[in-house]
């Protein structure tokens, strides 16, 4: 792992959350991820894991660990963020992923590391510790998303309607009259479609509802119309390819080998009211996996930046350390 140039090592001392290292690590398959590590070395071993999938790591998402305390390394996922090529869906499934995390932690020379997840960064992080149980030091969730049909049903044809009816309204016009009584299934078929005439208005809809469901208290609560003249967002696209292939895991199968997580301690923070990633399937997974602790931010939703919550992960991220450490 090259380190950064002299320029990099001055914004080390200066900025003790600027990265130790920093590449494009080529895992095969023609896919080069981006990898950076912060911290000290010798600190405890860390990953940290972002959502979408599709989404990529942010400077911001390093604070989360303790430069004098950790080594962490955060990486942006097949086809997200820096990675390349940037929204390649060939060879890329949770597998892949799973195989990667492999990679990169031989690359540090990690024995074991702390599993730090949000959203789909938990699914991933749950099927990597079902794989690699022996390599996982310990686990901090926010938001818990087993990767099932049920949950993105649950988000989008249930919770949408009673709390959002004319989003509702605006996310099903989106479709035509004969696409409605299957949404989801148009969504992903729009969405994957080359044509941008397609796909565009699908993804653009799916991402900006998305992020009001995620929000506590959204800036605004419907479609934008402005909002076609953007860029199309990243993360639509893979959400569709990894959601319209069940995220590549049998139907349940994080529950199911939840007993593989014996013996590795867990803390799994949750907003109280997260529209997408509900109380109940972080309770549903604790009453599987006995190591897990819940620990409920009142007056919350699912984003890592709605009150409290990057407060909470930072706690339990520090807390789980001292666990380790033991």
């Amino acid at each position: 792992m090259a380190p950064d140039a002299d320029a990099g090592k001055s914004a080390k001392r200066a900025d003790p959350f600027a990265p130790l290292t920093s590449e494009q690590f080529d895992v095969g398959d023609g896919h080069d991820i981006y990898v950076e590590s912060v911290g000290r070395i010798g600190g405890i071993a860390a990953v940290y894991l972002h959502g979408g999938p599709g989404s990529g790591c942010q400077p911001d998402h390093r604070r989360l660990f303790d430069p004098e305390r950790f080594h962490a390394v955060l990486f942006d996922q097949r086809g997200a963020g820096r990675s390349r090529p940037k929204g390649r869906r060939e060879d890329n499934t949770l597998p892949h992923l799973i195989a990667d995390m492999e990679k990169i932690r031989e690359k540090f020379g990690f024995e074991g590391w702390m599993i730090v997840g949000g959203s789909w960064g938990a699914t991933l992080a749950l099927a990597y510790a079902q794989a690699h149980p022996d390599r996982v030091t310990g686990i901090v969730l926010r938001a818990t998303f087993l990767g099932t049909r049920k949950e993105i049903e649950d988000g989008f044809l249930d919770v949408l309607p009673r709390f959002y009816p004319a989003l509702h309204a605006e996310f099903l016009d989106v479709l035509p009259p004969a696409e409605r009584t299957q949404p989801i299934d148009a969504y992903f078929r729009r969405i994957l479609d080359p044509d941008t005439a397609v796909h565009g208005p699908a993804a653009r809809a799916w991402g900006e509802t998305e992020r009001i469901l995620s929000e506590h208290t959204p800036s605004r609560a419907r479609l934008d119309p402005v909002n076609s003249s953007r860029a199309l967002p990243a993360t639509p696209f893979m959400e569709a390819h990894y959601f319209a292939n069940d995220c590549f895991m049998r139907p349940n199968q994080l529950i199911e080998e939840a007993g593989k997580l014996a013996d590795i301690p867990g803390i799994i923070v949750q907003g109280r009211y997260d529209l997408l990633c509900p109380p109940a399937t972080s309770h549903a997974l604790a009453a599987v996996w006995r190591e897990a602790e819940i620990r409920l931010v009142e007056g919350a939703g699912h984003t890592l930046y709605d009150s409290g919550v990057r407060d909470a992960v930072m706690k339990a991220v520090a807390d789980m350390a001292s666990r380790i450490v033991k």
